[in-house]
């Protein structure tokens, strides 16, 4: 069987979701309220056509050339070499060309259709993109002669290899389902005002005729530059094989807490109180996969960039030369702008592309501000862990619970998906502020289950050895009931 010819939509991600493109000579309905980027859309799937060596053709009916081409020169670009046909210009709408009550609807429709006929036949385009629908719709009056219009458009186009896209602003009262039939494909996109933040956009393939295509929604950003598509991850697609071996933490002690060191192709999730050094612990954990040659992609949505360097050079930890090697790439990331799926795709770009080994998120907190609900964090993280590990990617994840001892709690409940839960706490002894950490999960190592003394050090992370002679260390009101040294006693 030969596969069906594509046309490329000139949005990567689209295609992507596609499967390579839209098959060439349908007719496809693009829908979605004003502002959702169907003109967009539109215009970049015309400009791939252009650099194609193909005739493009742009039918419009709501908006003048000089319209889009001011649309087009706000992302830069230029209209040159694509055809706008105004089909309601000055002069269709002076006073004089005002329709009577004598003048039947099915007159004019009749006209706006042959009009588009006489253009496509003297133009021969082989890709079209009709704006807008409703405009359509005004003048048929009556979804019958609306519908029959539409295929006899649809009808003509297939006649001559011409990959349409037929814009609609869904103005209608119901969804045009009859519409959806009559179309080769449907793409919906759909756009969300948020609490905070700007609007949330998607797309979804709604129906597309003959091709694979990746379901669901797929987050779309719309700026300068036009749009971009970033295809929902799904893990399964992306396992390789590879060595699942154990690495160093950066600390002797801590790795022997977790049962040798952190091991490839897994999750390792830092939860505790602020200030309690997750951060510093993972940026250890960091260090040590630069030092090995590792590349290294750290999230920050928490912390500024500038006081994270400064803090890591006063604990012995710098930065900056793997950052400048591009070694490390440490990116602070604001979770108002940034969407899930943006996101995903950023990490999956880091493993496949740059080749980075260890994913550092910090943290889930901050991260969870991005998405429209618990459900969808847990749901993607879930897949983007899923992808990670069937990388054989090292992922640290940093969790900021509330309070400082005694009750402490979390936004959310990740410990079903983490492979190794790294506690950390803080408690009382002898009138100071004292920390410890504990590993109370592992899915890859046999762990050990003491509580052991953590500090931050001149240089770096250092852990102490088992609390035996405490009680209640865990609940933050710890009893004493022996003598073992410290890390901050004084030695004699």
């Amino acid at each position: 069987m030969v596969p069906q010819q594509r046309s490329p939509t000139g949005i990567d991600g689209l295609d992507h979701v596609l499967g390579g493109g839209l098959p060439r000579g349908h007719l496809y309905l693009v829908e979605g309220t004003p502002g959702a980027g169907k003109t967009t859309l539109g215009l970049q799937f015309l400009m791939d056509g252009r650099v194609r060596g193909e005739s493009c053709l742009y039918v419009t009916l709501s908006e003048t050339a000089n319209e889009l081409s001011i649309v087009a020169q706000s992302h830069g670009w230029t209209l040159d070499g694509i055809e706008v046909f105004e089909l309601v210009n000055e002069e269709g709408l002076s006073p004089s060309a005002e329709q009577s009550i004598l003048y039947p609807s099915e007159v004019e429709l009749g006209e706006t259709t042959r009009g588009i006929m006489g253009v496509v036949e003297r133009l021969a385009p082989t890709r079209l993109v009709f704006d807008s629908l409703s405009e359509m719709r005004l003048l048929a009056q009556d979804p019958l002669r609306y519908r029959r219009q539409i295929l006899a458009l649809k009808h003509f186009f297939a006649s001559r290899d011409c990959t349409v896209l037929m814009l609609d602003d869904k103005s209608s009262k119901a969804d045009d389902l009859q519409l959806h039939s009559i179309a080769h494909g449907v793409l919906a996109l759909d756009q969300a005002m948020v609490d905070y933040g700007p609007v949330r956009r998607h797309l979804r393939i709604v129906k597309m005729r003959g091709v694979r295509y990746r379901g669901g929604e797929h987050d779309l950003h719309l700026d300068t530059g036009g749009i971009q598509i970033f295809p929902r991850l799904i893990a399964a697609e992306h396992r390789k094989e590879f060595d699942a071996q154990t690495v160093s933490s950066g600390t002797a002690e801590l790795d022997k807490l977790l049962g040798s060191g952190l091991v490839r192709g897994s999750n390792t999730l830092l939860i505790g109180p602020s200030g309690v050094g997750k951060t510093t612990t993972a940026m250890s954990a960091v260090v040590a996969a630069l030092g090995r040659g590792e590349k290294v992609s750290y999230y920050l949505f928490d912390e500024g960039m500038g006081t994270l360097l400064y803090r890591c050079a006063s604990l012995g930890l710098p930065l900056e030369g793997y950052i400048e090697s591009g070694q490390l790439d440490l990116q602070s990331l604001d979770p108002a702008e940034m969407s899930p799926g943006q996101f995903s795709n950023m990490v999956r770009a880091a493993v496949q592309e740059a080749g980075a080994s260890m994913i550092v998120i910090d943290s889930l907190n901050a991260y969870m501000q991005a998405m429209p609900g618990a459900k969808f964090l847990l749901l993607q993280m879930h897949e983007l862990l899923s992808f990670l590990n069937g990388q054989g990617v090292l992922t640290l994840l940093v969790l900021g619970q509330h309070g400082i001892i005694g009750d402490v709690r979390s936004d959310l409940d990740l410990s079903y998906l983490s492979d190794a839960i790294l506690l950390f706490s803080f408690f009382e002894a002898r009138g100071q502020l004292l920390k410890a950490v504990s590993v109370v999960k592992s899915r890859t190592n046999r762990h050990e289950l003491s509580i052991r003394e953590f500090r931050l050090g001149d240089h770096g992370v250092q852990v102490g050895p088992a609390l035996t002679d405490f009680e209640g260390v865990l609940s933050g009101v710890p009893s004493y009931a022996g003598k073992i040294a410290l890390l901050g006693d004084v030695k004699a």
